[in-house]
């Protein structure tokens, strides 16, 4: 730990410095709150759908985007601090902060990706009528806020629930869940149930007015 010291009535003084903590890092395009608001009055309430012919192969995900870096090796070092990859683009050293519940990790094998909108909710939600690339696209999204860094067991115990059914361990991000939660399904035009819309509604009432 780093100390500071100080003089104080001629003798010196050594204070133990609390080391700054990294912040969590978020995707691009995240929506304000005035526009999460308006992108959820424009989403369809409707019952899901055929739940029982949902495959994760389906959803083929974690593509190559470019040289030798698929789709979550590219979100490790987008949204790690200091990362450090191999020649196959692999993590092999850095600092990641999870958003849903604050964790700090060293190791990226302490880190799942996240799809914000579970690809078993997609399909049920819609996607089940979408063709197989809309369905690839969807699962590697790095142009909005489907995809995060988060600690494994953490995504491991969202699994597949909406925000009825799950929240985000660490109260202070609720607003964020919900406001990436709308965007993605307002971008990808996926429906939403009666009790996902009102624990979403409950979500953006923590939001700061500044959002």
């Amino acid at each position: 730990m780093r100390r500071v010291s100080i003089a104080v009535c001629g003798a010196l003084i050594l204070i133990p410095l609390t080391p700054t903590r990294p912040a969590a890092a978020a995707p691009p395009g995240m929506p304000t709150v005035v526009e999460a608001i308006n992108e959820l009055a424009l989403l369809t309430v409707a019952d899901e759908e055929h739940d029982d012919t949902y495959g994760r192969n389906l959803f083929p995900h974690w593509s190559t985007v470019s040289g030798t870096c698929n789709t979550r090796e590219e979100v490790l070092k987008r949204d790690g601090q200091n990362v450090v990859v191999n020649d196959s683009c692999t993590a092999v050293s850095g600092t990641w902060v999870s958003p849903y519940d604050g964790g700090v990790w060293t190791a990226a094998s302490d880190i799942d990706i996240d799809h914000m909108v579970a690809l078993k909710e997609a399909w049920r939600s819609g996607a089940h009528a979408w063709s197989p690339a809309q369905r690839r696209a969807f699962a590697n999204s790095l142009g909005d806020t489907q995809l995060w860094a988060v600690t494994d067991h953490v995504n491991q115990a969202k699994g597949d629930k909406d925000p009825s059914d799950w929240k985000p361990p660490l109260a202070g991000f609720h607003c964020d869940y919900a406001r990436s939660w709308i965007d993605v399904k307002h971008d990808w035009q996926l429906t939403l149930q009666e009790e996902e819309k009102e624990a979403l509604e409950e979500m953006l009432a923590t939001c700061t007015p500044a959002g």
